[in-house]
């Protein structure tokens, strides 16, 4: 069996995901390699309500689940987080299909 994403089912695979994981997909690719207790205190930075904290573990579980991020222990007490090769060509595709689909919605330019 090919283990190779087309790029058609990458796209629609970040498309499927939530806000959150979308969210915080974004947030593990700028800061890299990460552990899970920076990528949530960027989260709270970014929400108006913090997230708690089962609920974010939910959500980076999932996103391992998915193939998404990998989960590796750096040490006895250290779990860190990367994203995967698939996360990041769904990240690219999602930034081109948003770059495709932008339209002006101030007042002046609302389509009619």
């Amino acid at each position: 069996m090919n283990n190779t994403r087309s790029e058609s089912d990458t796209t629609h695979l970040f498309a499927d995901l939530s806000a959150r994981h979308r969210d915080l997909l974004w947030v593990l690719s700028q800061r890299g390699t990460s552990e899970s207790l920076p990528l949530k205190e960027a989260l709270n930075g970014y929400y108006t309500t913090p997230i708690e904290h089962g609920c974010f573990c939910e959500t980076l579980d999932d996103l391992v689940d998915r193939g998404l991020v990998t989960k590796q222990a750096h040490d006895l007490h250290t779990i860190e987080y990367t994203l995967t090769e698939t996360a990041r060509r769904a990240l690219s595709a999602r930034q081109a299909w948003q770059g495709g689909h932008r339209s002006d919605t101030t007042a002046e330019g609302q389509n009619q």
